[in-house]
């Protein structure tokens, strides 16, 4: 076989999806620039230059245009429920009122958190696992500048709750048509629901049972260790993120690749992102700290999910490194690519 004949399997699946993209480009060009903008409007905000109205503008926009994306990406009405997130977000700072902007903060970070886990594509190898995971967090990262630009009047705890509870509900209900309902589970994507929802549990009950009875020498010596590390290393990773939100991510991506299953796994990738994306709602964590937190679960996180992609490698016998790489060849299982609609 020619060198040009053995090219042509490779490139078929970029020149499909280019012509997946090439029907929406325009739409997908103006999404882009109008995020672009938006970010840079909060950016500006943030540091502050320019007019008081940058930050809500830029809020709105982003708030619009993730509603947008995340409408056209799981095959709903993009243009009708970005005209009614338009709207709602107008009545929020045109009312100006605590309860609006709050609802309109806590619905961005929700919306940022969801959008963050499906815009993701499906990862052969660990290096791309990476990558989706570093492309779910940016996302849920402007989506952080997003919520905090509505300026809510909030607790930051219930705040986080709220949010987290909202994606994950939001992400399970997209999951459930995209992995084929609960009949296409199958016994492995039973086992790693429970398992996500058990870590899930435990770390946000354990944390809270921690802050309101957990012993004072308990408590003060965990504290310590978080002083330590903000003192020394800048900031303290999340747990929630690094034990369970990144590592399900990573891993789920990587069972995307070569299972339908993969769905259910990345939904509890929103205990990722949803962090992420009220990171910046504590008055008290400045954005530099915001951000190297969540580069340390991020880091953190990675580790685990490696060690759990090595685990369901050697389980399915691709021990060897042989194995791995002929593994990862075959692991094609057809999916729409980043901007294209899963439904």
């Amino acid at each position: 076989m020619s060198r040009a004949a053995s090219r042509v399997p490779s490139r078929a699946p970029i020149e499909q999806r280019l012509g997946e993209f090439g029907a929406s480009r325009t739409p997908f060009l103006i999404w882009a620039v109008l995020v672009l903008g938006g970010a840079a409007a909060l950016v500006c905000a943030m540091v502050p230059i320019g007019p008081e109205w940058l930050g809500v503008v830029g809020s709105l926009v982003i708030a619009t245009t993730y509603t947008w994306a995340l409408a056209a990406r799981t095959g709903g009405r993009p243009f009708v429920f970005g005209a009614l997130a338009l709207t709602c977000g107008l009545v929020a700072i045109i009312g100006d009122h605590d309860l609006l902007l709050t609802g309109a903060a806590v619905a961005t970070s929700a919306l940022a958190a969801v959008l963050g886990v499906m815009i993701t594509i499906p990862a052969a190898g660990f290096l791309r696992s990476v990558r989706e995971c570093v492309v779910a967090l940016v996302v849920a990262g402007i989506g952080a500048m997003a919520t905090i630009g509505f300026e809510p009047a909030i607790e930051t705890a219930r705040f986080e709750y709220v949010g987290l509870g909202l994606a994950l509900v939001g992400a399970l209900v997209l999951v459930y048509r995209l992995g084929a309902g609960f009949h296409g589970l199958g016994r492995r994507g039973l086992a790693m629901v429970a398992i996500g929802g058990v870590v899930l549990a435990a770390t946000l009950l354990y944390a809270e049972m921690l802050r309101r009875y957990g012993s004072s020498g308990l408590v003060d010596q965990l504290l310590d260790q978080v002083r330590w590390s903000r003192e020394n290393l800048g900031a303290f990773p999340r747990p929630i993120e690094t034990v369970l939100g990144v590592p399900a991510l990573a891993y789920g991506v990587h069972m995307r690749a070569r299972r339908r299953q993969g769905w259910w796994v990345c939904a509890f990738g929103v205990a990722a992102t949803s962090p992420t994306a009220t990171a910046l709602a504590n008055p008290a964590v400045t954005v530099t700290e915001a951000t190297l937190s969540v580069v340390y679960g991020l880091v953190i996180g990675l580790v685990i999910g490696w060690v759990l992609i090595r685990l369901d490698l050697a389980l399915t016998g691709n021990r060897g490194r042989r194995s791995r790489v002929a593994e990862q060849a075959a692991a094609v299982r057809p999916e729409p690519g980043r901007f294209a609609p899963l439904l």
